[in-house]
């Protein structure tokens, strides 16, 4: 992999590496997602070692909630607020403070904002703020999943108008929902200007 460089005012942004996606035994697993471990804790290590922001985004959804199969929505129970589903994995190297969304029942895809599923209405997670707080105007995204989560927190940062956006590739996996999917995110971002190395 090239390597990523980091300085004060560029952050990673380590995506939903909670169990529930991560761990084999998490409800919405995503196949692979350990094997990337690893890769996400040498960009943590990479990131701390130049004193660059580290920040984390959890799901953290009620438990009824129209995102959720069980109340109409497209997604097996996940991620919880306060279950072992909705903790970071014990293995990842934790740096930094977590920004939580889903919070209300949202659609909390991007790590930056959260859309009501009733009124389209999106809403900030509070992620652009603490970025700006700190002078950063680049980002490195990692975690899970590429399709979803990392997608939008990526094509969410070139919107708010983030200098450089990266999506180191071995440090994240798709859901694929439907085959192809990685393959279809990761040609959307490089069309949106972020870079995938």
């Amino acid at each position: 992999m090239a390597a990523v460089a980091y300085d004060e005012a560029t952050a990673l942004l380590v995506v939903d590496v909670q169990n529930d996606f991560t761990h084999p035994d998490g409800s919405l697993s995503v196949a692979d997602a350990e094997a990337v471990l690893p890769a996400v804790n040498e960009q943590v290590a990479a990131a701390v070692a130049a004193g660059a922001p580290v920040i984390y985004t959890q799901d953290w959804h009620p438990p009824r909630t129209p995102h959720f199969v069980t109340d109409g929505g497209p997604w097996p129970v996940h991620c919880v607020a306060g279950t072992w589903g909705a903790r970071l994995h014990d293995d990842l190297v934790v740096a930094g403070p977590s920004v939580h969304k889903g919070t209300g029942g949202e659609d909390g895809y991007s790590g930056f904002s959260m859309r009501d599923t009733t009124t389209d209405e999106a809403r900030s997670t509070g992620l652009h703020e603490l970025l700006r707080e700190r002078d950063v105007s680049r980002v490195v995204i990692v975690g899970l999943a590429l399709d979803y989560c990392v997608k939008e927190t990526a094509l969410d940062a070139v919107r708010l108008g983030y200098e450089d956006v990266v999506v180191p590739r071995t440090t994240t996996a798709p859901v694929e929902v439907e085959p192809g999917d990685g393959a279809r995110a990761e040609a959307a971002l490089v069309a949106a200007g972020v870079t995938v190395v």
